[in-house]
């Protein structure tokens, strides 16, 4: 055979005509300079979520390498995507990949050779989400710098990682707030208060918050999110990056620290250490010091976006040093300090070996320090790539035969429940995860237990066991401490969050599989049917008083003009029991179709009669309610704004610096969420040695409701009234009070209740459930059992005593004696024996109710919310 040779000048043709054909191919993508007018990571440039999109949308366009796909919607409405970053070869192949991704994490009976080829065949996906809290801007303005040198790269390492792995990515994973943070950058930037904090929560309703909804899932953005791993994508690894304060370590990666979930299997943990300990070998050659590891984050508590972690998804996390929105800023060594769990110090250590000496910090280095340890993500993945998707089914197997093979081996819900709309909520949401759902066909004896005909069981042979141990289980907080006998490590967040006991509802295990019961057993199929029926005959409808929607029916039915009363004593109709506060629409006052329209939805049936009842009701009428939300990122404001929105209760939003000058005649009831009293009060954070903070807001936000406003609040009460209040909030009304009679006269009193939890110095309460008694029959306890579990953090805690004058009290929820704590962590719990949850106080004519619980804590504590819609209605 002839041998053939390229001579020098035919080979620099070659080259030459390589080079030119890569160049050409190159100047194709767009770069995210030309596309955004600047370079992202510019020191106070910015970019909004729909010119990210866009950028997106055009490299989908120009580079076989990137595919965009639409995921859901953001509270505010804005379209949300996923951008699948990877070779051309495998983002042609995405459904088959998709295909293998859901059989290795939902199929527990493939077969030795199916699995090989799926091994062969598959490719470790990377879910990537961005900036969820969206002050956090560093991941989401980095992105597109990543993307556009994936989509151009000639770094043969690099292919080699993208055919191996795909990478996908939720640009900005809270659309509202990055358009609410950016704007307001944009506008104050030149400003003295550039880089201030945003006087609102960044999101519609919950601002930080967002990423403690990963277990209720109450918000769009969350939930299409969590599809992506519950029912969708199945990813093999999932990384959520944020950012956290300026003068600690540059950037966290994972291990996680103590304490940990014990119901997450091991190799989940132990591959938490192969990505965390190569991200910071990588980051290190790329020149990123100051990156801590085992520091500070725990992974004991599943409401964050981590969440994938219970669904068998290898879990991380990453945090990196803030800077005042895009602003630079400068720190001096000697203010670089840590705190918290895993370094004591600032110094060189196991947990930071290679620690950042201070001077400026950037964008431009936050961008650096993002595609750097992203980049790294994608080495390891594509480094472990048969491994991690052979681990992925193991991970499937082990615990669906975990669920056959070790206790609990059900849980079940009985079907007859005091709430039936809590109930369905629950079932749904439990699919919504991707959990199995099954109801009996047939009643059933099992030991002492009755199962009965419609319960729904929940078996824990599943791939998602852990989850589903995890979230109806009760929680037992595992103690670790840094020594043995030494100082405990505290939780990160909550201790509670069973949703059965949250929500009210009764449920109970079953330890050991029952074959006569796998036998009775019917899939529930989803969506569940909405059950809004009644009587044709019917002349009256009763909703009952024990079901939060009714109370949505109610509030519907006040703002559309329909006539609807309340029952104030207890009697029976046609043979059916109607209790006090149920509420009542006599069907000849409303058209068939406003009725029907009214009712749909309703997930129980309401209770129908042939018969007007015109006794023991009264006609309700909608109150005229007033939010007090201050402008300092208030959160549980925003919860309690989402939970009316969601019931379907007008109210108007009222600032503390507005009080003095609102006429409060306008209002019934004021409702005043958990939030610092002295931020309430003075705009100013008060410490504990009674000096102040001055906060990072413009001042023009920061006005409170001062001494003025609150002799103008206490009138509101004498005057007829009602203040509802909860948490910190409640210390604005206890202690000395005055109202103005005139010019010259002022009346001064205290009311009869103190807050004394400062005085149970042994009490700690991370965030618990606790048992309270109820005081049965009084307006605020309609629809509630005689006992409830509530969240609390431990204060306050009344003592009530004898009025004079024009007040009066009643102590509505009290703590036992006995086994206070239901569910998560507390210390010293015992001295809370006996003493006062709840409070009713009269002043006037008006009235104030006092919760030492959260009634609506993140919109997960739907057990309790009766007891705060009923004060809404007080008299009403």
């Amino acid at each position: 055979m002839k041998k053939t040779t390229l001579n020098t000048k035919s080979l620099i043709t070659v080259i030459v005509l390589f080079f030119t054909v890569n160049q050409i191919f190159a100047s194709e993508i767009t770069t995210p300079e030309s596309f955004f007018g600047f370079k992202p990571g510019t020191d106070r440039m910015l970019f909004n979520y729909q010119p990210l999109i866009d950028y997106f949308k055009k490299l989908d366009e120009q580079s076989d390498r990137i595919k965009m796909i639409e995921i859901g919607e953001s509270p505010m409405g804005k379209k949300m995507y996923a951008a699948f970053i990877s070779s051309e070869k495998n983002i042609k192949n995405l459904e088959k990949l998709k295909e293998i991704n859901r059989e290795l994490a939902l199929n527990s009976s493939l077969k030795s050779d199916e699995l090989s080829e799926f091994i062969d065949e598959g490719k470790v996906f990377i879910l990537a989400t961005l900036s969820m809290h969206s002050s956090e801007v560093g991941p989401t303005q980095a992105i597109p710098l990543m993307a556009y040198e994936a989509a151009t790269t000639k770094d043969t390492e690099k292919l080699k990682w993208l055919d191996d792995v795909v990478y996908m990515v939720v640009p900005s994973h809270n659309p509202d707030g990055m358009d609410l943070v950016v704007d307001y950058f944009n506008k104050t930037k030149g400003t003295k208060y550039e880089g201030s904090n945003l006087p609102e929560v960044y999101h519609k309703y919950i601002g930080h918050d967002n990423n403690r909804d990963f277990v209720t899932l109450t918000q769009s953005d969350n939930r299409a999110v969590a599809a992506l791993y519950n029912k969708t994508w199945f990813p093999q690894v999932f990384v959520e990056k944020h950012q956290m304060g300026s003068t600690g370590p540059r950037y966290f990666v994972p291990p996680m620290h103590d304490p940990i979930a014990e119901n997450v299997d091991e190799k989940i943990w132990n591959w938490t250490w192969v990505f965390g300990s190569n991200m910071a070998t990588d980051m290190a050659a790329d020149g990123c010091s100051g990156v801590s590891q085992h520091y500070l984050f725990d992974d004991y508590w599943p409401g964050a976006t981590e969440t994938a972690l219970w669904k068998n998804v290898v879990g991380l996390l990453t945090e990196m040093a803030s800077i005042q929105g895009a602003k630079p800023i400068y720190i001096e060594k000697s203010e670089l300090t840590v705190s918290g769990k895993g370094l004591a110090e600032y110094k060189k250590s196991i947990n930071m070996t290679n620690p950042w000496e201070g001077g400026w910090w950037r964008l431009s280095d936050m961008v650096h320090y993002e595609i750097s340890s992203s980049w790294s993500l994608i080495k390891t993945g594509s480094k472990f790539r048969a491994d991690l998707l052979k681990n992925r089914n193991e991970l499937c197997r082990d615990e669906v035969n975990k669920g056959k093979t070790l206790s609990p081996a059900y849980f079940v819900i009985p079907a007859e429940q005091t709430d039936k709309g809590e109930l369905a909520d629950l079932i749904s949401l439990l699919n919504e995860h991707g959990i199995s759902i099954f109801k009996t066909k047939e009643k059933l004896q099992n030991g002492n237990k009755i199962i009965e005909k419609g319960d729904y069981i929940v078996p824990l042979a599943q791939p998602f066991r852990a989850f589903i141990k995890e979230v109806l289980e009760k929680q037992n907080f595992p103690e670790r401490h840094y020594m043995p006998g030494g100082e405990l490590i505290q939780p990160y967040d909550i201790t509670s969050w069973s949703l059965p006991m949250h929500r009210g509802i009764s449920s109970y295990q079953i330890e050991n599989t029952v074959a006569e019961l796998d036998a009775l057993l019917d899939k529930v199929v989803f969506p569940l049917k909405a059950n809004a029926g009644h009587n044709e005959k019917a002349k009256t409808i009763v909703l009952p008083v024990s079901n939060n929607e009714s109370f949505k029916i109610a509030f519907r039915a006040l703002t559309s003009g329909v006539k609807i009363k309340r029952v104030t004593k207890d009697f029976i109709s046609g043979g059916k029991q109607i209790k006090a506060g149920d509420f009542i629409i006599p069907v000849a006052e409303s058209s068939t179709d406003k009725l029907n329209d009214l009712l749909a939805g309703l997930k129980t049936p309401p209770v129908s009669l042939e018969e007007n009842v015109t006794e023991n009701c009264m006609e309700l009428k909608l109150p005229r309610i007033a939010l007090m939300e201050t402008n300092f990122a208030d959160m549980d404001a925003g919860w309690t704004r989402y939970i009316f929105d969601s019931y379907l209760i007008p109210y108007t939003i009222m600032k503390p610096g507005e009080t003095e000058k609102k006429n409060l005649d306008d209002f019934d009831v004021i409702v005043f969420p958990d939030n610092n009293a002295s931020v309430l009060l003075d705009g100013k954070y008060k410490s504990a040695d009674n000096t102040y903070s001055i906060p990072n807001f413009d001042p023009q936000y920061t006005k409170g409701i001062g001494k003025e406003g609150i002799q103008k609040l206490m009138k509101f009460v004498a005057d007829g009234g009602v203040i509802v209040s909860w948490g910190q909030s409640t210390e604005l009304f206890l202690g000395n009070q005055t109202i103005k009679l005139s010019e010259t006269e002022n009346e001064e009193f205290n009311l009869p209740a103190t807050d004394i939890s400062k005085k149970l110095t042994k009490l700690y309460i991370p965030g618990s459930l606790l048992n309270i008694k109820l005081t049965e029959g009084h307006q605020l306890t309609y629809g509630m059992e005689k006992t409830a579990k509530v969240f609390s953090r431990g204060r306050p805690v009344f003592a009530t005593s004898i009025p004079y004058f024009d007040m009066d009290r009643r102590v509505i929820a009290s703590y036992p004696e006995k086994e206070i704590l239901a569910s998560g962590y507390a210390d010293g719990v015992e001295s809370l024996g006996g003493k006062s949850a709840m409070i009713w106080l009269q002043k006037g004519k008006g009235q104030l109710v006092m919760y030492g619980f959260s009634p609506q804590f993140r919109a997960s504590t739907t057990g309790t919310y009766k007891l705060l819609f009923n004060a809404l209605l007080l008299n009403k």
